[in-house]
């Protein structure tokens, strides 16, 4: 069962997501929570604290808790999630962009990345994302065809990790994440609103079934200003 201050933080992220709380709003104090969500001065305070290290609030003593501005998208480097579930709850849709959808054999980087032999395929995936009108993210994903099979362009639209989980029955279970900062290149000037940005934010993730089985790999390229990156990181002693 989740603990009580997990639920609380779910609930206040929930409304911050949605807007119910806008950047530059004052959180309630927190014996205005503890009396609307009954719970005790410790677990408000734990969720607080949680809403502080994951960067939606800024807290100081004395003082009622602050939503920060989230105009800087945020990237979730240990979890996995789809770009259709990172933006959810955006005011404004999103948009994606298919550049290109094919099978692909004989490259050896690309077979060598998904652990496959020469003779295998696998499914080529480039998409641009727009957020906000500005065109700012370079998804490219590959995936093995001895797992997918089959990769609609519906799917390519929308979210292949729903085709993958709903149609295919896939059961996906972790990833490993690399994460650099590299001049600009031509395709990213070419394909992305770079303003006067040369630089570009590198995301490489190898993915996995639940079994262990590697069946993509993502090279992710993100305009920098538009980002922050963030974890939970726990002092290991």
């Amino acid at each position: 069962m989740e603990s009580k201050y997990k639920q609380l933080y779910n609930i206040l992220l929930d409304k911050i997501e949605k807007n119910e709380y806008r950047p530059g709003d004052k959180l309630p104090s927190e014996g205005e929570l503890m009396e609307t969500y009954k719970t005790s001065r410790d677990t408000v305070r734990k969720s607080l604290e949680l809403l502080v290290q994951d960067g939606y609030i800024r807290k100081s003593r004395g003082r009622a808790a602050e939503v920060l501005d989230k105009s800087k998208f945020s990237f979730p480097v240990s979890e996995i999630a789809s770009f259709k579930e990172l933006y959810r709850y955006s005011l404004t849709k999103p948009v994606t962009y298919v550049e290109n959808l094919e099978i692909v054999k004989n490259d050896p980087k690309l077979m060598d990345a998904l652990q496959l032999g020469p003779e295998d395929e696998a499914f080529v995936l480039e998409r641009v994302r727009e957020i906000d009108g500005e065109k700012i993210i370079i998804d490219r994903d590959y995936f093995s065809r001895k797992i997918v099979e089959n990769l609609p362009l519906r799917a390519a639209q929308d979210s292949v990790y729903e085709y993958l989980e709903n149609e295919m029955g896939l059961k996906i279970g972790h990833a490993m994440k690399e994460i650099t900062v590299r001049m600009a290149n031509p395709t990213d000037y070419k394909l992305l609103d770079m303003k006067n940005y040369d630089m570009i934010v590198v995301v490489k993730s190898y993915t996995y079934l639940e079994d262990s089985t590697l069946f993509q790999y993502t090279e992710s390229r993100h305009r920098p200003d538009k980002f922050k990156f963030i974890d939970y990181a726990k002092r290991k002693l």
